[in-house]
């Protein structure tokens, strides 16, 4: 039985705090946060953890924790971490003052670059560049603000590789280029809107500015060095990353890696199975890391101001909210299909408020199982595992995923680890609810136009 039939509402209560620490106690006390925000994370798990474990015992207990920690959280940090060191071994430096038509064209390219290396690939290779280029200004936290929103996350929606949740959309039968050939559409007219939002944003805040403190910066830059990429062998180990998560979907699909029941060859290990498609991934990418920390000079790191202190933020907090919203996703699972939604509108809205708040790859495919529910028998219906879906329902399951993960600094992987190398360069970034509120005023008008124009 799943134990989302009988989880109490209020069993999402510790993933609830969880978030709020994470929203309130900075504010509060931000050197109390930054000593024991492990211990708080550990402590809401243990919130959550004790009343389960009394209510459906030990065994249960182990068999949730083994599949979120093994399933879900080591690929997702393991994912992170490789990104974080290889882009660290990557130095672009050159011309780039931070001017608003600069910071337009850098966030362009990493929106651009997203679907075919990650959001989180893209975030971390272009984020020390942006950050080195507007270092002269004193107002830069709008610019960090519309890289989440644009790099970290829209920028990810055209093909499975930009996204978790497309990805697991793949493994499920939808074609690779689908996403590409119908959501095209959606990311120009977001991104146009939203680069012109943030070069008005931008030239409101330069007028604030020392400009000729910009003037300087741009002579003396241009004395200095023309633009060029340092420690350029790392991207081969961005590759081998893409591979890794390529093959970790492709491998259970191949006859000569599965058994004779047709699962994918591997151990079990407290109750789940591990597969071998598991291990090559993992492997992969830290290797990958490993041969990035030995072949890379010290000086391009240092340059780079790389540091362990992002990584180790993002690692501690999600620990914290895997564990946590265990009974939140669980709770969904078993009830996703009694929610009324049964509209492209309905889905993009249900689909993407969700991701904002919860993991986006769960949510993508409670949706999308919901979908295939509804049992749509058009001609140009998407056969996937999970049942046939309607053209426009799918691509709004699919926008509202990868595009409201940028609703909330955890709404999709980069977003917090963005904040965390932003504060590490001196911004002052906005709380967890002073975020939102860019995030409600920005985005929320273009999710509305999306919805008149696409999904109504």
């Amino acid at each position: 039985m799943d134990i989302g039939q009988t989880l109490p509402i209020y069993s999402i209560i510790p993933f609830v705090g969880m978030l709020l620490s994470i929203a309130i106690i900075p504010l509060i006390n931000s050197k109390f946060w930054d000593k024991y925000q492990f211990a708080i994370a550990i402590a809401w798990s243990i919130i959550f953890l004790v009343p389960f474990t009394y209510a459906y015992g030990f065994n249960e207990s182990v068999e949730q924790l083994a599949e979120t920690l093994l399933l879900d959280y080591v690929p997702f940090i393991v994912l992170l971490f490789g990104l974080f060191v290889v882009s660290g071994g990557i130095h672009i430096g050159g011309t780039i003052a931070g001017s608003t038509k600069n910071n337009v064209i850098l966030l362009a390219i990493g929106t651009i670059l997203a679907s075919w290396v990650g959001t989180t690939g893209a975030a971390m290779l272009l984020i020390r560049p942006v950050l080195r280029a507007n270092l002269w200004r004193s107002h830069r936290k709008h610019i960090i603000i519309f890289f989440i929103f644009l790099v970290a996350n829209m920028g990810g929606c055209l093909t499975p590789l930009g996204d978790p949740p497309l990805f697991l959309g793949f493994l499920r039968g939808v074609p690779f280029f689908w996403t590409l050939q119908n959501i095209w559409p959606l990311l120009i007219l977001n991104s146009v809107v939203l680069l012109v939002m943030f070069a008005f944003i931008d030239r409101h805040y330069m007028k604030k500015e020392d400009l000729d403190a910009l003037e300087l910066e741009e002579k003396t830059t241009e004395k200095r060095t023309p633009f060029k990429i340092i420690g350029y062998h790392n991207f081969v180990f961005v590759v081998i990353i893409v591979l890794a998560v390529v093959l970790n979907g492709v491998i259970p699909q191949m006859p000569m890696f599965q058994d004779a029941s047709g699962q994918v060859i591997g151990i079990e290990f407290l109750g789940q199975h591990l597969g071998i498609n598991y291990f090559v991934q993992i492997v992969l990418i830290l290797l990958a890391a490993l041969l990035s920390m030995l072949t890379t000079k010290r000086d391009i790191r240092e340059s780079n101001k790389f540091e362990w202190g992002p990584i180790a933020e993002v690692a501690k907090l999600f620990l914290g909210i895997f564990i946590t919203m265990i009974p939140a996703l669980a709770l969904l699972r078993c009830n996703g299909a009694n929610l009324g939604i049964d509209n492209p509108a309905k889905f993009f809205w249900a689909s993407g408020t969700l991701s904002g708040f919860l993991d986006n790859s769960p949510t993508y495919v409670v949706f999308l199982t919901t979908a295939g529910a509804l049992g749509y028998s058009g001609p140009d219906a998407i056969v996937t595992t999970v049942g046939t879906v309607a053209p426009q329902i799918l691509l709004a399951i699919s926008a509202g995923s990868v595009f409201m993960g940028a609703l909330t600094y955890i709404g999709n992987a980069p977003n917090f680890m963005v904040k965390s190398m932003a504060e590490s360069a001196k911004i002052k970034m906005p709380s967890f609810f002073g975020y939102m509120a860019w995030s409600i005023c920005c985005l929320i008008p273009v999710f509305i136009l999306d919805t008149v124009i696409f999904f109504l």
